[in-house]
């Protein structure tokens, strides 16, 4: 493994033959160390990474598995798959050989993130699926024997023990309190009696809206991602819907749109971040006094709402955009405990 030194420069580099995916030998040169160590350890990292082999450090095989996962994911994921994995999961497993890593080590990891006590079981679910998720895709394309993360067990939960919502009394706290600020005032309104992401509220341009219909097509979503704003696909094809409005909601949208200045046709009717949506929210709440929930809450504000008035939770999953009734239930089934005993109510009456 030679290294060597520029004399022009005093920094070293390294220069060697490795094998590439294709079968085919190839040179790779790399220069700039500061330390003849770290050209070493470089050519050392390299040469673990290009040979399909399970006997290289946990960080070089994860380093591999985000580039391909970066490919795949949406632009607004993989960010999100990266934070999890550098700050859960590297500075544990980083230095560890992947084939070294067993069912035990990933419950030693698990023990220590449930006792720090700072975070979610969702969100600790979370963490160990992206683990786990790693070590299938060295299962299936590095050899690796087993999963261990699914060997020890998962850990957290993958629901909340409470949902948040609003009843409709608080919402109408929440709205009374908005006062005349008429753009948040419709964008809250929308949220509320519709039940759209606020990515696809935030995506929406006037002419989404059809108005002698009552009805918003929703068939985007926005997000910002390194300070620009992105308008891309909807989360899943089911995403592609129409929603039905209440008329007052469309004379507020309409309202609201008459007063804008150099709107142009297709721009982004509310031209904000979900920062705004989060700091008006909590400043509304704390002054109207009504429970701080998420952003995402008034969303199942609105189909706790639906339950409520007997809504068919064929069409609560089609209003909300799920991409099956399945992901409905398990998410709300619970907001219909007494709904059997309301049916059997009815069965008595006709049978009296």
């Amino acid at each position: 493994m030679p290294t060597y030194k520029d004399e022009k420069t005093g920094l070293w580099y390294c220069k060697f033959v490795y094998t590439d995916w294709t079968g085919a030998r190839r040179q790779k040169k790399k220069k700039g160390f500061r330390l003849q160590k770290e050209a070493k350890e470089y050519e050392l990292d390299f040469l673990s990474k290009s040979q399909v082999s399970c006997d290289m450090k946990f960080r070089l095989f994860a380093e591999l598995y985000l580039e391909d996962c970066k490919a795949r994911l949406k632009v607004t994921t993989y960010p999100g798959k990266v934070n999890m994995f550098e700050k859960h999961i590297l500075p544990y497993f980083g230095e560890l050989k992947l084939n070294e890593i067993t069912a035990a080590t990933v419950r030693q990891w698990q023990t220590k993130m449930l006792s720090s006590g700072k975070y979610k079981p969702t969100y600790l679910k979370s963490i160990h699926n992206q683990l786990s998720a790693a070590f299938n895709y060295a299962c299936r394309f590095y050899g690796l024997r087993e999963n261990p993360a699914r060997s020890c067990g998962s850990m957290g939960k993958k629901k909340a023990d409470k949902m948040d919502f609003w009843t409709l009394d608080e919402f109408r706290a929440f709205n009374e309190a908005i006062g005349n600020k008429i753009m948040t005032k419709t964008i809250f309104n929308l949220l509320y009696w519709s039940g759209m992401r606020s990515g696809e509220l935030l995506a929406l341009s006037l002419r989404d809206f059809d108005f002698e219909a009552r009805t918003v097509t929703i068939d985007k979503n926005y997000a910002r991602l390194d300070s620009e704003d992105l308008i891309l696909e909807p989360k899943t094809p089911k995403s592609n819907r129409t929603i039905g409005l209440p008329g007052v909601v469309c004379d507020m949208v309409r309202d609201y749109a008459s007063r804008l200045v150099d709107y142009e046709d297709g721009d982004r009717l509310f031209e904000v971040t979900k920062g705004f949506l989060y700091h008006e929210m909590k400043r509304i709440s704390e002054k109207s006094g009504v429970k701080k929930i998420r952003i995402h809450d008034i969303r199942h504000s609105h189909a706790s709402l639906l339950i409520e008035l007997g809504t068919n939770i064929l069409l609560v999953s089609e209003r909300l955009g799920h991409e099956d009734v399945q992901t409905t239930l398990d998410i709300y089934g619970h907001l219909y405990p007494h709904k059997d005993e309301e049916v059997a109510g009815r069965l008595d009456r006709l049978c009296a």
